[in-house]
């Protein structure tokens, strides 16, 4: 219970600073949706979609690689020296690159000539968060979670700021939003290099480089497999069919506008990915130290139970309350959480969110494949979810619009989970209670379908929903804490 206890202290940490970070981070959907219209969020959205995937490129797995190999720490700065140098390396090529491809990128991503500065700029702000990679890591390894927490608080507050500056007082348009992320990647390279200066003095080593790239790369088509589920969605709505969209959403929208509508409803799923975020940030790191103790399967076991627990409660809270919580008065920005122009999309976020619950399960089950060093499964797994986005995109998309795009999220999200479940469980046996946790994402589907299904038949539907809401979390805890060992010592002190 100790080491459950040392996870959910780090989680809490990484979990508050990420908690502060996206809600500061979030005004900017109600501040983007109330000054930009549909069609210039998809712009964005199209932009920060493949800044998605230039990122898995330009850091090439050199973060998941230092912490594995800086986890012994008598040679944590020579890895540190060799990984930064190759990135710097790798990354002064590729930026050359895109100069190159410029002529062609650029239209894949809604921008004509004159928005050649947003692509200068995107170029800046990819290289600056992949120079910030291994430092950051390098934090999370040696548990420096307050300072990592600051320093992701800090850059968030400084592009919210600049954001509202830019677009409110100084008047410019979507160009606002690049120059705000840029500045504040670079301060924050600078930061937390500056924190992380005296990991310098090590050697730069062939033979380490050599190791990283071999435990690191296969982190890429992983990387882009996860790129793949994450945005390229966005670039299918592009392509779809004008008769499609007249007839789902009518003559008044294009494929930009839809783009746009999806990626604003997207968002609200921000709140089961942020907790699949927090708690990878400090799960890694954890089963990598943990890894070899004979209790240790026992003790992932009871991990992916909580995680369950708390994945359930916040899929029930999000999908029955969604359309209370996106009319959320936001009094400094005198605007709701997504502007009303914007709910059309509102019933993609169950799909979302269950998507994400999915990819927490992804998250837990990698343990075994990276106690055993059996990294080597992962593109398969990756790309194999990727090749599920992409046909169910061809095949969907066309038909149900953003529909279908959730559908293959979710889709692309389940296979993964199955396949690396499969895997994981080949090479390190963890006795994981499969049928309590699939029992509970049954009780929130149900809870949530009859909540928004059959809401009409009570005349007081906001009671009927807090009462679904209660009923819900409370037979998911007894589902979740049942015959666990943390409930039998509750038991055994108070019965």
């Amino acid at each position: 219970m100790k080491k459950i206890q040392e996870l959910f202290s780090d989680t809490l940490i990484y979990g508050i600073s990420s908690v502060a970070a996206r809600f500061i981070n979030y005004l900017l959907v109600p501040f983007y949706t109330a000054y930009f219209a549909p069609g210039q969020y998809g712009i964005i959205s199209l932009i920060f979609g493949a800044m998605i995937f230039l990122n898995v490129i330009f850091t090439f797995g050199m973060e998941s690689a230092y912490l594995r190999y800086a986890a012994e720490r008598s040679r944590a700065k020579s890895v540190f020296r060799t990984l930064q140098l190759a990135l710097i390396g790798v990354g002064s090529l590729l930026l050359l690159l895109l100069w190159l491809v410029k002529p062609v990128l650029m239209p894949l991503l809604g921008m004509s000539s004159i928005h050649h500065p947003l692509y200068l700029m995107m170029m800046g702000i990819i290289i600056f968060d992949s120079l910030s990679a291994v430092p950051f890591a390098e934090l999370r390894l040696v548990r420096k979670a307050w300072s990592f927490a600051i320093l992701r608080l800090i850059n968030v507050i400084i592009n919210v700021s600049l954001n509202i500056y830019l677009v409110i007082v100084v008047g410019w348009g979507i160009e606002a939003v690049l120059v705000s992320n840029l500045i504040a990647s670079g301060l924050t390279m600078v930061a937390v290099s500056l924190i992380t200066l005296n990991m310098w003095k090590g050697i730069a080593r062939k033979d380490l480089l050599i190791t990283a790239l071999k435990f690191g790369l296969p982190y890429v088509p992983t990387g882009i497999g996860y790129a793949v589920n994450e945005a390229l969605d966005r670039f299918f709505l592009q392509q779809m069919p004008h008769h499609t969209i007249v007839t789902l959403y009518g003559a008044a929208y294009n494929s930009e506008a839809i783009i746009g509508i999806y990626s604003a409803c997207y968002k609200l799923a921000v709140f089961m990915l942020l907790f699949i975020q927090m708690f990878r940030m400090a799960w890694q790191p954890f089963f990598l130290r943990h890894g070899d103790d004979e209790q240790a399967p026992m003790l992932f076991r009871e991990v992916f139970l909580y995680f369950n627990l708390v994945s359930g409660i916040l899929f029930v809270s999000v999908c029955l309350f969604s359309h209370q919580i996106v009319a959320i008065k936001v009094p400094i920005l005198n605007a709701t959480l997504i502007n009303h122009r914007f709910w059309l999309g509102l019933f993609v976020v169950p799909y979302l969110m269950m998507a994400y619950w999915f990819q927490g399960w992804y998250v837990n089950f990698t343990a075994g494949l990276f106690i055993k060093e059996q990294t080597k499964k992962l593109p398969v797994i990756t790309l194999t979810g990727a090749i599920v986005t992409i046909i169910l995109n061809i095949w969907l998309v066309p038909l149900y619009g953003m529909l279908g795009a959730a559908i293959a999220t979710l889709g692309s999200y389940l296979i993964m989970a199955i396949m690396i479940y499969y895997f994981s469980q080949r090479v390190y046996h963890v006795p994981y209670q499969m049928f309590r946790a699939i029992a509970m994402i049954l009780v929130a589907t149900a809870v949530v379908i009859i909540g928004n299904e059959y809401q009409t038949l009570f005349v007081y539907k906001d009671t009927f929903k807090v009462f679904l809401w209660l009923s819900s979390i409370l037979v998911l805890l007894v589902i979740g804490l049942l015959r666990t060992s943390s409930f039998r010592k509750l038991k055994s002190k108070f019965i």
